[in-house]
């Protein structure tokens, strides 16, 4: 409860707040449902999105001024750096010094191609938290329940499509959790950055 109410105070924002929670319940009952820790599951998914509401050139000058390394898509599309961001805001104000979860925030908004399944859990739980309202995300959800792979293939397939439908870039991440899953990707996507 302590640690909602710090978060409900960083982010000071209802909506955000609001996601958050929807998330780490369900990032929470996907665990259980695939022999996760359920409260590490709880605790990644109440924190992944601490630097979400970030303006862009924030979230680049915090990325900067920790040293951390940031590659030509991000500087693109910065937003996607406020999971990095994020795993070092849990670390430095809320003391998670836990790996897995650090990770599993990390990986939240674009994947990897190295995913644990906590960092699957947490990736799904944000896609598929029912304030979701994409079409798809009924039987998606119901899917991650059974099967946390083909779940993972799906809302990534999902997502590329999305992305390509509106011409919009790929992050690199993406694409190598795409390779990882087994999702059927054009020859060009194919092929490693």
């Amino acid at each position: 409860m302590r640690a909602a109410r710090a978060v409900s105070a960083e982010l000071d924002q209802r909506y955000r707040f609001a996601h958050v929670l929807r998330v780490a319940r369900l990032a929470e009952r996907l665990a259980v449902a695939h022999g996760v820790d359920p409260l590490r599951a709880r605790l990644a998914g109440l924190l992944h999105d601490l630097a979400r509401l970030y303006p862009p050139q924030r979230v680049l000058r915090e990325c900067e001024q920790r040293g951390m390394e940031i590659g030509s898509f991000e500087r693109a599309n910065p937003i996607v750096l406020h999971a990095r961001l994020g795993a070092e805001l849990a670390r430095e104000r809320f003391g998670i010094d836990d790996p897995g979860v650090l990770s599993a925030i990390r990986k939240h908004t674009v994947a990897d191609g190295v995913m644990t399944p906590l960092d699957a859990v947490v990736y799904l739980a944000d896609g598929l938290e029912p304030g979701r309202t994409f079409p798809e995300r009924p039987a998606l959800a119901e899917l991650a329940f059974r099967d946390l792979d083909a779940a993972m293939r799906a809302l990534l397939l999902s997502s590329i499509a999305y992305l390509d439908a509106r011409g919009l870039a790929i992050a690199p991440e993406t694409l190598a959790a795409a390779r990882l899953y087994g999702v059927p990707l054009s020859a060009e996507e194919r092929s490693p950055a």
